[in-house]
């Protein structure tokens, strides 16, 4: 009888099931099955030259001959028991630990590994930051390698095209606006036909399943740099701010934002902008609060790459103190009762406390802010080889992931979603 020869299927639906197993490729195994020149059938088990690859002939017997034929003795011949690895040369002979568990048993191989992970990570799990300008060529960041302020009518839109290549469909967009449309009040901010809206009609047009992410403040339009209006004594002032972001978060849901997002740290006015959004018929439009979002020194170039410096003081008195844990509770409670669909924590990594305790006291869907200062570090590290940068910004985002974030803003969203798709950097 002809040799017939078999190769299995590994893909399936276009998956690769030994790579989700955690196992790696291995040369196609081969079955044959043949009939010895006497007559008689013989089942033989050969380690064939590659270890890999085990030839095994299939005898044509039914089930009932083959068992028939281990009971008589006749038992199938398989490759032997492999020898135990032995240790190096020194290692001292001791008695086993009385161990009743060792955890160690399921790490021992990738495929258990994989099987038994517990935290996953995904390109539907990040939001893309991207900056945005007038001018029609993108501009570097010097602070910031591999980001640029993209020109809203042609880099923009590649970039985001990239991006949708390997299943990172939603993105946060920050303008970089002209310094002679900034005022005191951020009035630019509702301006319908300003960049940001501008910007929203277009990618809509184009890609109407994008989700659009918008910041809601006023530093990018305001002639002081500050999320609020400045009185003449040096104070923000808080509900005369309220009311400018409620006109800015309905001109960006008019132009076809997905979700509104104020980090300015105002009180109350995730509440306000809620009841402005419904009022305009906006019911639909969600809203994600910066709710601990902390007067951090991570943030340096984000604020190069917007020009939006304060003029003048700092931002801790509507920003949160480093120091404070407990208060973000409180903030929590607030956004919930005011309305927010999405809570935010900002810096990311080194606030992971911050996440699990928001994760772990609401129901809502947890967000995480990579800030620029920690992708600018991972970035500066790898140019000086003194860390991979791969496998760090990998790490990182999975940290995030781990602590309970379940979207996380990253400048890394593009270059870590084509690791997950197996693409080169």
């Amino acid at each position: 009888m002809a040799s017939t020869l078999v190769k299995p299927q590994w893909s399936f639906g276009g998956v690769d099931c030994r790579r989700h197993a955690g196992l790696k490729p291995s040369p196609s195994a081969k079955l044959s099955l043949s009939q010895a020149g006497s007559g008689r059938r013989s089942l033989v088990v050969r380690a064939s030259e590659n270890r890999n690859d085990r030839s095994i002939k299939k005898l044509g017997m039914t089930d009932a001959e083959c068992e028939a034929a281990v009971v008589a003795g006749n038992v199938p011949e398989a490759p032997p028991v492999p020898p135990k690895p032995a240790a190096p040369t020194g290692t001292p002979v001791v008695p086993s630990l009385p161990l009743s568990r060792r955890p160690r048993r399921n790490r021992r191989s990738p495929a258990l590994r994989s099987a038994f992970q517990e935290t996953n990570l995904s390109p539907a799990n990040f939001v893309y930051p991207l900056f945005i300008h007038e001018g029609e060529e993108d501009t570097p960041i010097g602070a910031m390698p591999g980001c640029y302020r993209l020109g809203w009518r042609h880099g923009l839109v590649e970039e985001v095209a990239k991006a949708r290549d390997v299943g990172v469909n939603s993105i946060v967009l920050f303008p970089k606006v002209p310094d002679a449309l900034k005022s005191p009040t951020g009035v630019e901010a509702y301006n319908d036909n300003g960049l940001v809206p501008r910007t929203i009609r277009l990618l809509k047009d184009k890609y109407p399943d994008l989700v659009i992410y918008t910041d809601v403040a006023l530093d990018p339009y305001s002639s002081d740099g500050h999320d609020g209006i400045v009185r003449e004594d040096g104070v923000i002032m808080n509900d005369e701010t309220v009311h400018q972001l409620c006109k800015q978060a309905v001109s960006q849901a008019r132009a076809g934002a997905d979700v509104v997002s104020p980090s300015d740290m105002m009180d109350g006015r995730v509440g306000a902008i809620r009841a402005a959004l419904d009022a305009e018929g906006f019911h639909h439009v969600s809203i994600m609060s910066y709710t601990a979002k902390y007067a951090s020194s991570f943030y340096g170039p984000f604020r190069e790459a917007l020009d939006s410096n304060p003029r003048f003081g700092d931002k801790k008195t509507y920003q949160m103190n480093p120091a404070n844990y407990r208060e973000a509770l409180i903030e929590t409670r607030e956004d919930e009762s005011e309305g927010a669909d999405i809570l935010l924590v900002k810096p990311g990594l080194p606030y992971l406390d911050i996440i699990r305790l928001l994760r772990d006291n609401s129901p809502l869907p947890v967000a995480a802010y990579q800030v620029s200062g920690e992708y600018s570090m991972i970035k500066a590290g790898g140019v000086l080889k003194m860390i991979d940068e791969e496998k760090v910004m990998m790490e990182s985002l999975m940290c995030l992931r781990r602590a309970g974030a379940d979207i996380i803003l990253t400048y890394f969203a593009l270059q870590a979603a084509r690791c997950l798709c197996g693409e080169k950097r």
